[in-house]
């Protein structure tokens, strides 16, 4: 996340370490961490259905739902107790809708704070509006 960059001194001494944040390796470590989070939910989920049902059909009744919604029905699963293959699942699935949401929210807060870059920030703040419309509104 961290890039390191040596500059040499105008009297030649020793070099300065300087630090600067690098933004492409901070959306790369969102959509990793997402995505294998989201896997590993998934499969542990499956695989625990599998290991109990002996297949790997999940009845998951999702229409007419946003993700609002999908989140607070699982909550209300795990608040109940109710630890089940469906449950990891759908947190799993979960993590991997909220992934490019993070990514772009941090995007608009790195180019709003480190690079103070209004022109970037208002796009990428208008990307997370329709994002957040059609993930959590519609």
């Amino acid at each position: 996340m961290i890039k390191q960059h040596t500059h040499q001194t105008k009297t030649g001494a020793q070099p300065h370490q300087a630090t600067k944040f690098d933004m492409d390796t901070l959306v790369g470590y969102i959509l990793l961490v997402g995505v294998l989070l989201s896997v590993a939910l998934i499969l542990a989920g499956l695989i625990w259905h599998w290991i109990l049902n002996g297949n790997l059909e999940i009845v998951y009744p999702i229409a007419g739902m946003n993700l609002f919604q999908f989140i607070s029905s699982e909550i209300q699963l795990l608040d109940a107790n109710l630890l089940r293959p469906r449950l990891l699942v759908g947190l799993g699935i979960s993590v991997l809708l909220l992934t490019p949401f993070t990514r772009v929210l941090a995007s608009v807060v790195f180019f709003a704070i480190a690079e103070h870059n209004l022109k970037y920030t208002l796009f990428t703040a208008f990307v997370l509006t329709v994002l957040t419309y059609s993930l959590f509104l519609r």
